[in-house]
């Protein structure tokens, strides 16, 4: 049985498309304050697997953006592997999936020295959802790599965790103020909703 791979046009496509980056949830969390941000994963995996379902519902791509830890030969498969034998909550509800697009970044943001900016212009992605973690790290690095190329941010604060409180609120109003990003919860906002706000703004 062959997988059905996720692929992308050859040329760049028409801006307007959406897409949900899932920043380092494929972890082992074995580091210091692993344990802290490890629990706090757990609580946002839920939110992002409903934000998730919302991305697909508007044809939206799925993109894992993830470290390999020092691993300068590894895959997705051993990564993810990897992150399993951590026996987290998150990781085991968010393994991706074939249809899945997984991106192996050596540095904090999701746009450096990756595939990524090349990624996302030929699936006509104009506005990124993030998730993941750390909000306070390669949650806003990749951040302020988006907004530098104008994408429009939401970063929903019920999907983004650090190893503290005060380090989350602080990074989720750097991207607000400084970013533009929508950081409003997935309680209090859709993906659709989002779009649809977007799109009345630009119409």
């Amino acid at each position: 049985m062959t997988e059905d791979r996720p692929t992308a046009p050859f040329r760049d496509s028409g801006r307007g498309g959406v897409a949900l980056l899932i920043i380092d949830m494929m972890n082992d969390f074995s580091f210091s304050e692993g344990d802290s941000l490890r629990a706090k994963a757990a609580l946002i995996a839920a939110p992002i697997l409903k934000l998730r379902s919302q991305v697909e519902a508007l044809d939206g791509s799925i993109i894992y953006v993830n470290d390999h830890f020092g691993e300068w030969h590894s895959e997705q498969r051993k990564i993810v592997d990897r992150a399993l034998q951590s026996d987290s909550a998150a990781v085991r509800q968010l393994v991706p999936r074939a249809s899945d697009y997984f991106i192996i970044k050596p540095q904090f943001s999701g746009f450096y020295a990756t595939n990524l900016p090349v990624l996302l212009p030929k699936l006509g992605v104009s506005r990124l959802i993030l998730c993941g973690v750390a909000a306070d790290i390669c949650v806003l690095f990749t951040a302020a790599d988006a907004h530098m190329r104008d994408y429009a941010l939401w970063v929903p604060e019920d999907v983004v965790a650090s190893t503290s409180d005060a380090r989350h609120r602080a990074a989720l109003e750097i991207m607000r103020e400084s970013m533009g990003a929508k950081v409003a919860s997935t309680d209090q906002l859709s993906a659709a909703d989002w779009v649809r706000g977007l799109d009345q703004c630009e119409g």
